[in-house]
This record gives structure tokens, C-alpha cells and sequence, in this order.
């Protein structure tokens, strides 16, 4: 491997957020294993090509079920190795949140692998449950029902468990239990012998998570009952001689939690909640642990908001040894573990990748060559002539800083009608010019001022990307979270561009500006010179979880095309391309219908050819053309193609 490929590998962090799936080939590639550290692997580069040749242009979503598997089986995996080490008498079960991505190949890619080890489903709506019932789950799996329920949604669990489901209805408020009571009343007065769904009670602990989402626990959280709530649902399930349906205890105390400590209190809550219930003769058999193992987005193995300070398998020995403990102390059964990590599951196999379209042109772009001074320009203006003429690497921060005094007097001056348009475009010129120099000679020091930073983000180029921040990523809109972004090609080949990258939305906010940093937040991220006819490729990784599912309809940008690939011993295999959201489609979702907007701009063109204003011929055209636009892609046409 080259050393400038090794230098991309460190710049992108792609080995530290990676976790082993990604890499780089000696095209200066980026590559993706089938399982991490593979030596079977697909270029992406390639992939999209190859996509172009059928006519599927960027941007688009590429899946890779093999990285779903092989999260599934690090997790599976993680809990034995725990379950063994710490000689934990208890099972480990997950459950997959729909939540995180309903996507139908999600849900079933997930499904055909975590059935071997008996993984199944949380639901938290009726339209989730709806269609988790008429899925293939294993045997043994449990159907998990979080969120707040009615009595129809309730009804529905009860056909789930007479269907052969394993279904847990979780308990989040006590009116759940009055209907829970009075459909297993009625069903058993129906049939002796119903199957009837087991019952689940979610406690609301004093402990707290860590990051964006630790609001999620605690005393104020949403979801929960209380200690005396709890003791309530045990009395009413006692007095209706239904206490045997009673097997789970769950909690959830955020999403993305970022710091181990904050885990394991939660656990010993958890757990010491789970035996005190045990010792009154209640028969609970599970304990959800909820969801919240976090996926480190940035690399840096840190309790930053986009981290985790620990991986899977401290994750699974925490959880294990402090449940353990607690029981034994307690002296109750060990627990059959359930986890309901949805997120580390899913973010890892999908990436978006899409073309830079253009390049966004700022004032910098307009610097010309040194230009000669006339006599009667004005002062201000000789005075920034040459402080460009003058700076070095000694004088350049006290030269930036006239610069920016210059700055405001040309404004001034020219706000009181004293200098001309000319002048003040000269005046421009020059002070950008003072800025560039300024913030090279910066940039070779080893500390560089916090203002030269801001100064770097006011410089950089802004890459135009053909993509919505709103529909493909928007938790980095909503929450600034953070996604690693890097070329999928010219990997070997330094970059020479610092840029930020703006979305084809017409809003101020469809800006991707935060960058991943091993150490830090990069304001900018280094990218390759744009090449004229020449395609540039960027991949947002690692937005398998929640990004598609919250993704919104900003500017009726639609979902991207999507394709799933299988990665074999000959290299890579399209399985599956899903065309993506066309004009129709999108304005479907707001209730637009495209046969009457056909009709409506028929009969405006029937006019206007009846006034004269157009002739027979060009309405003919005009109209083949509008109704054939229904059927194109909502994003932009690469480089301007048709």
C-alpha cells in the first residue's frame, strides 16, 4: 500500500470508524468487506459505475446485507463469550426495533440471520405490529410492544399470540392494563385454553444515559411507571389471578449512549429492581435491557456525543457481570438477557453516495492576478494593495487584523457615497487576497489561532452535492450528528481542497459543515480539485439506522434510488436495484395528483394556443414534455446530463 494511501486511510479515519468493513484498494478505491477484515471485498467505485450503465445515477443507497449479519453475529457473539467467562446461567436474546428502519429488506435481511440465534422484534405502533405479525420470526423469539397502546393495538397483540407469536405486551401506563385484563377475560371465557400474550412492565429508573438522547432517562423521562405503579400493576394482574403472564421487566434509558459508566448504573438499578420483584414469587423470565449501544460514528473510542467509549464486547461483559452480581447477591435467577440495539445493528450496512454537482462560487473564486494600482484610488484602497504586498510568516496576524479594520472602512466609506462601485470591488479583491496569505502562512504553525480556524471555514470551497441533508441525513441537520464523509475514489491521491458541502435544497440549513475528527470537529473536509467532465463521487457512511426512516420531504426531494449488493469470491453482485422517488411519487406524498396537473396545464396550453400565443405545434411539445416529467428522478441530472 502507498504511503498516500495510507496517509487517506488516517486523514478520513476510515480504520477508526470502520470496524473493519472498510477500506481502500490500490485504485485509491474505497472498498467494503463482506465481514470485517475480509479478504472478500467490493469497490465502490466500480458499483456505481456500473449502476450508471443502467441508467441509476447518483445519489443513491447502497446496502450491504452481509454487514448487517455480520453485526448481528459480533453481538451474538459478544453476550456468548460474556455468558461463558462470567458463568452466567441466564440466555441473551435480542430484538430488532423496527423504529430504527422499517425498510422491508431490513427487517427481513435481519430476520433470516437472527433467527439462528433466536433474535426477533420490538414493535411501537400498530402499523409496525401490523406487519411484524406476518413476518417469518424464529420459534422461540419474542415479539416485544413498547410505545403507548389502545385497545385496538392491544387487541391486535392477543391475534399476534393466538397466531403463535411470542408476544409481550410492555406495560407504559396502567390503562394499558385495564384493557390487557379485559381482552384475556374475554378470551378466556371464549376458549379455557386461549393462548394469551405475555405482559411486560417498563420501570421508570432514577439513572440517566449519556449523549444527545439521555433525556430518554430519568425521573422526567416519557416512558416508565414508578416504583408504586409497578406494585400496582403486580396487585391488579394478583386480584385477577393473571400474575402468571407477567415476564418481563424492560428499560430504556436513551439512544446512542456514549459513556460505559452510565450503562452499568442503569443495569444495577435494573437488575436489583428485577430481583426484589423476583423474591415476591412473580415469575419473570426476561429482563430488557432496551436499546442505546452506541455506533462510533467518529472513531475516537471517547464519550462524545457521536462515540462510545467502549466496543461490544465490554458492552456484553458490563451488562453479564453487574446483572450477575446483583443476582446472586439478591440470590434470584439469572435473567434471559433481551437487547434491543437496533441502531448498532443497522448502521453500518448502507451508504449513500452521490456526485458532487458543482462548485459554489464565493468570493475567493473572483481573486485575479496581482493588480496595479491608479492614482486616484483611493486610500483605504493603496493601504490593502499593500498590506498583500507586504505580509510574511511574521507580520501576517497583525496584517490580517488591518485588513479586517480596512475592510470595515471601505464598507463605511462606500455606505456614504465617497468611493465608487469600482473601488469598492478592488477593495474586495485585495482584502480576500490579505486573508488567503494569511491563512496559509497559519497553517504552517503548529498552533494555529482560533480566529485562523474560522478564517479556514470562511476560505474553503463549498462542494455542491446532489443530495438532501433533510431526506438522507437528518440527524445531522436536527442534531449535529456526526456521519464520516469521504470520497469513494481519487483515495490515492493527496487532496488539496478544504470544503464544506452544501445540499440542492433551497434552505440556508442544507449545509454540511462538522466534520469527522479523530481529535476534534473538523469545520472542513479535504477533497480532491473538481475536474471539468469529470465525475467526483462522496459516500455518507454509516446511515443505516434511523436516517431513512426520519428523512422528511424538504422541497419534495424524494427517496434516492436504492441497491442492494452481495458481496461473493468473483467480487460483487447486484441483487436488487429499487428505482427511486420520481416527481409523481413525491408529489403523491402531498396529496398532488399527476393525471389532474396534467389536465390542469393541458387546458392552460389549449388556451394560450387558442389565443395565439403559442403555436399548435410547440403546445403539442410543451405538453409531451411537461407529463413526461413525472416519470423523472427529483434530483439533479450529474454533471448536467440528461
Amino acid at each position: 500500500m502507498s504511503a498516500i494511501i495510507e496517509q487517506t486511510i488516517e486523514t478520513y479515519g476510515i480504520e477508526n470508524w470502520g470496524a473493519g468493513y472498510f477500506g481502500v484498494n490500490r485504485k485509491g478505491h474505497l472498498i467494503v468487506r463482506a465481514a470485517e477484515g475480509d479478504n472478500l471485498t467490493a469497490d465502490v467505485k466500480e458499483i456505481i459505475d456500473d449502476l450508471g450503465k443502467r441508467g441509476i445515477n447518483t445519489p443513491v443507497l447502497l446496502r450491504f446485507p452481509q454487514l448487517l449479519f455480520g453485526q448481528i453475529r459480533k453481538l451474538q457473539k459478544s453476550f456468548r463469550n460474556s455468558i461463558k467467562e462470567f458463568d452466567y446461567n441466564g440466555g441473551h436474546m435480542c430484538v430488532y426495533p423496527m423504529k430504527v428502519n422499517q425498510n422491508r429488506s431490513v427487517v427481513e435481511e435481519y430476520l433470516r440471520e437472527g433467527k439462528r440465534y433466536n433474535f426477533g422484534l420490538e414493535a411501537g405502533s400498530k402499523a409496525e405490529l401490523y406487519a411484524a405479525l406476518a413476518l417469518e420470526q424464529a420459534e422461540d423469539s419474542l415479539l416485544v410492544l413498547n410505545g403507548f397502546k389502545d385497545r385496538d393495538f392491544i387487541k391486535l397483540a392477543f391475534a399476534g399470540a393466538k397466531a403463535g407469536k411470542n408476544v409481550v405486551i410492555v406495560i407504559e401506563k396502567l390503562s394499558e392494563l385495564d384493557h390487557t385484563l379485559r381482552l384475556a377475560e374475554e378470551t378466556a371465557t371464549n376458549n379455557a385454553e386461549a393462548i394469551l400474550p405475555m405482559i411486560g412492565v417498563r420501570v421508570k429508573l432514577y439513572s440517566k444515559g449519556s449523549g444527545k438522547w439521555e433525556k430518554s432517562g430519568g425521573e422526567a423521562a416519557k416512558f416508565g411507571l414508578t416504583t408504586t405503579e409497578i406494585l400496582e400493576v403486580i396487585r391488579r394482574l394478583t386480584e385477577a389471578g393473571r400474575i402468571e403472564m407477567l415476564k418481563l421487566l424492560h428499560f430504556h434509558i436513551g439512544s446512542q449512549l456514549t459513556d460505559i459508566k452510565r450503562i452499568k448504573n442503569a443495569m444495577k438499578e435494573a437488575a436489583r429492581t428485577y430481583a426484589k420483584i423476583r423474591q415476591m414469587q412473580i415469575p419473570i423470565e426476561y429482563l430488557d435491557v432496551g436499546g442505546g449501544m452506541a455506533v462510533d460514528y467518529d472513531g475516537s473510542r471517547t464519550s462524545f456525543e457521536s462515540s462510545a467509549n467502549y466496543n461490544a464486547q465490554e458492552f456484553a461483559n458490563d451488562v453479564i457481570y453487574v446483572i450477575k452480581t446483583v443476582c446472586d447477591d439478591e440470590d434470584v435467577p439469572h435473567p434471559t438477557i433481551i437487547q434491543e440495539s437496533g441502531r448498532f445493528l443497522t448502521a453500518y450496512h448502507a451508504i449513500l453516495v452521490t456526485n458532487v454537482q458543482d462548485e459554489i462560487e464565493t468570493v475567493v473564486e473572483d481573486i485575479t492576478a496581482p493588480m496595479t494600482l491608479a492614482a486616484d484610488d483611493p486610500q483605504v484602497v493603496k493601504e490593502l494593495h499593500d498590506l498583500r504586498e507586504s505580509i510574511t510568516g511574521k507580520n501576517y496576524r497583525e496584517y490580517y487584523h488591518d485588513a479586517l479594520e480596512h475592510r470595515e472602512e471601505l464598507f463605511t466609506m462606500f455606505n456614504l457615497g465617497l468611493i465608487s462601485l469600482e473601488d469598492r470591488g478592488k477593495g474586495e479583491v485585495l482584502f480576500w487576497d490579505v486573508c488567503e496569505k494569511a491563512d496559509g502562512f497559519a497553517q504552517q504553525k503548529k498552533y494555529v489561532a482560533e480566529e485562523f480556524d474560522e478564517l479556514r471555514r470562511l476560505l474553503c470551497a463549498k462542494y455542491l452535492a446532489n443530495f438532501s441533508v433533510f431526506r438522507s441525513m437528518p440527524d445531522n441537520w436536527a442534531l449535529e450528528q456526526l456521519f464520516p464523509i469521504l470520497p469513494i475514489h481519487k483515495l490515492n491521491k493527496k487532496p488539496t481542497e478544504y470544503a464544506t458541502l452544501c445540499d440542492i435544497t433551497c434552505d440556508s440549513d442544507g449545509i454540511v459543515d462538522k466534520f469527522v475528527d479523530l481529535h476534534d470537529v473538523k469545520p472542513v473536509l479535504e477533497l480532491h480539485k473538481l475536474e471539468k467532465d469529470e465525475p467526483y463521487y462522496l459516500a455518507m457512511m454509516l446511515v443505516g439506522a434511523y436516517q431513512e426512516v426520519m428523512g422528511n420531504n424538504h422541497n419534495l426531494f424524494g427517496v434516492p434510488h436504492e441497491a442492494h449488493i452481495y458481496i461473493g469470491e468473483d467480487g460483487y453482485i447486484i441483487k436488487k436495484v429499487i428505482q427511486g422517488a420520481t416527481l409523481g411519487d413525491a408529489l403523491a406524498t402531498v396529496r398532488f395528483d399527476a393525471a389532474q396537473l396534467h389536465d390542469q396545464f393541458r387546458r392552460n396550453i389549449v388556451q394560450r394556443i387558442k389565443d395565439g400565443e403559442v403555436s399548435t405545434k410547440e403546445g403539442n411539445e410543451l405538453i409531451e414534455y411537461y407529463e413526461s416529467q413525472a416519470e423523472s428522478y427529483t434530483y439533479l441530472s450529474p454533471n448536467g446530463s440528461e
